[in-house]
């Protein structure tokens, strides 16, 4: 099909991205690489009257050091974010979960910051952002507002954003190796580049032989990505042994609402979400 006609805006600047919006009203569409809202576009599930796009303002990409956390651009690419040296070394988590989004041509073109903005719960980045306690940085006409990951996914497909806000950066809190943390994302999906039928982010601290925390996003198991939080409380102090982290993935699904469809019946996925964690606790974990 062919999309419904729209305007076209290309804004310089933030400031710019903001005012175009708001002269636009609420049916307007921020667009940065587009491989979300593209599709949508060609078979009229989204019918915007102005599209601004975001993907040649500066300030919205790249990523910068803060000291205890990385701030990283929503206009940056999969392919920047996977291979920034920043990136791989304080949110190796981020890293590896972007390097199993689609495909290299989606990657070169797909946004950070337009996943998260997306909010699609089979997505493998809301989970990872979830799990890693980032806070998202929206610019409106009200100025710039934080909002933590854990308020920011909403519904099906729907975020906090304000209709006139952009979202501009996320703000990643370093998770570093040398501070005992290890990193895995698992996902079980139909082929190579479809969405996750389920999928686990885990972050684990270890320390003397234990697990001194765990962190733990669940893609797909509910309307929004969710924290696997029974699990996350069972590893608490728990010995990093294979049937200790088997024990208490058996809780992951807890507290979730999966779907059924053609693929996967919602009983399947909670089978999916307890085997999966287990596998990505204790890849994460280094556990054989």
């Amino acid at each position: 099909m062919i999309p419904a006609s729209f305007d076209y805006v290309r804004p310089a600047s933030v400031d710019e991205a903001v005012a175009a919006l708001a002269e636009a009203g609420d049916d307007a569409k921020v667009i940065t690489g587009g491989q979300s809202l593209l599709p949508l576009l060609r078979v009229r599930l989204a019918a915007p009257t102005v599209l601004v796009d975001c993907s040649r303002i500066e300030a919205m990409r790249g990523v910068s050091d803060e000291g205890s956390s990385l701030l990283i651009g929503a206009a940056t690419t999969h392919h920047d974010v996977m291979h920034d040296p920043l990136v791989r070394r304080h949110a190796g988590l981020l890293a590896a979960a972007t390097a199993t989004v689609a495909d290299p041509q989606i990657r070169h073109r797909g946004t950070f910051g337009g996943s998260l903005a997306h909010a699609d719960p089979a997505g493998d980045l809301p989970s990872v952002a979830l799990a890693l306690d980032a806070t998202m940085v929206a610019a409106g006409p009200a100025g710039r507002r934080e909002i933590p990951a854990a308020e920011f996914f909403v519904d099906y497909f729907t975020t906090a954003l304000e209709w006139d806000e952009v979202l501009v950066a996320v703000r990643v809190p370093k998770l570093d190796t040398d501070a005992g943390w290890g990193f895995h994302y698992e996902k079980f999906n139909r082929t190579a580049q479809s969405w996750a039928m389920v999928g686990v982010a885990a972050a684990v601290q270890r320390s003397n032989g234990s697990i001194a925390q765990a962190r733990i996003g669940l893609t797909n198991m509910g309307p929004t990505p969710l924290r696997a939080a029974a699990t996350e409380a069972a590893l608490a102090g728990a010995t990093a042994a294979a049937d200790a982290v088997g024990g208490a993935a058996r809780h992951a699904a807890e507290g979730t609402s999966p779907t059924s469809e053609l693929h996967a019946q919602a009983d399947y996925r909670e089978h999916l979400a307890r085997v999966l964690t287990k596998r990505a606790v204790m890849a994460a974990a280094g556990i054989s």
